[in-house]
């Protein structure tokens, strides 16, 4: 299964600090609504794609960049 969507708790298992974890949802869904993404100005929008959270942190999440050769 190859996710392409991450929250809170899928950062908080990969090892980030709780407040690391928030503080990275929470850029995400500024990239968005900067964006023009209005959806992801919402208080309790949760979700964000893996590639924001991957360009913020600058790392790749490995299924999903194998996903992406197929």
């Amino acid at each position: 299964m190859v996710k392409e969507m991450v929250n809170f708790k899928d950062l908080k298992a990969l090892g980030l600090p709780d407040s690391q974890a928030r503080r990275v949802i929470r850029e995400a869904k500024n990239v968005f609504v900067s964006r023009g993404l209005g959806f992801y100005n919402g208080k309790r929008v949760g979700l964000v794609p893996v590639s924001v959270v991957s360009e913020i942190l600058g790392i790749s999440f490995p299924e999903v960049e194998e996903q992406r050769e197929k």
